[in-house]
Parts: C-alpha cells; sequence; structure tokens
C-alpha cells in the first residue's frame, strides 16, 4: 500500500532545509507508522534528492511525525537550477512510498470501523 492511504503531509522550507509533516489520517494508524516509517528508510525513499541527514520527530498526540531533511533542496528554493525544488514536490514523492499495510491483529486495519 501506499504512505497516501494512511496519512497526508504538509511541508515548510527554509534555506537546504525541508520539513515534511506526516500526520496520520486516522490515529489509529499511528502506532503502525512509527514502526514502519523511520528516518532511514525516508532518506533512502528520497536519496536521489536528500544529500543530508534525516531526523525524525514523534508527535504522538498529533499522530503525526515531522521530518527535517537536511540539504534536500539542491542548495535552496532561490540558489536551485531544478524547476521544482520546493518541499511539496517532494513530500508528494514521499506519500508515494510503499508501506506495509496495518494488520488486523493490530487493531488498525485499513477500512476496520474501529
Amino acid at each position: 500500500m501506499k504512505l497516501r492511504e494512511l496519512a497526508h503531509s504538509r511541508t515548510g522550507d527554509k534555506g537546504n532545509t525541508l520539513n515534511v509533516s506526516v500526520i496520520c489520517h486516522d490515529a489509529r494508524h499511528y502506532e503502525h507508522l512509527r514502526q514502519v516509517l523511520s528516518a532511514d528508510r525516508v532518506k533512502a525513499h528520497l536519496s536521489d534528492v536528500v544529500r543530508g541527514d534525516v531526523v525524525r520527530y514523534e508527535l504522538p498526540n498529533l499522530a503525526a511525525f515531522n521530518f527535517v531533511l537536511g540539504q534536500a533542496l539542491g542548495g535552496g528554493v532561490t540558489r536551485s537550477l531544478a524547476l521544482d525544488a520546493h518541499g511539496k514536490s517532494l513530500s508528494s514523492a514521499l506519500m508515494d512510498l510503499d508501506i506495509e499495510s496495518p494488520t488486523i491483529d493490530s487493531g488498525c486495519a485499513v477500512g476496520d470501523p474501529g
């Protein structure tokens, strides 16, 4: 399944650093995403663009994560020669990440009415 099936994202950039927030559609999916969506996995998925460290901050009360991606914008939005170096395109790429589906045993299967 794609990450976008369990979450959506918001972004912000400053210089060559990008913040990508991943926010669960359903708070019951937070623990599953905490297990499968590591900083290393995000960095590997975006390795063609992200050259620096990726740090994950957990926000359990919001059922969200904030990823800080260093050296992610080709020198910064105003310095890059890329047509669209803004964070929105990278967050869209992150939402295309293939992840494992939550299991019924976890109590958070997709489509489970709760």
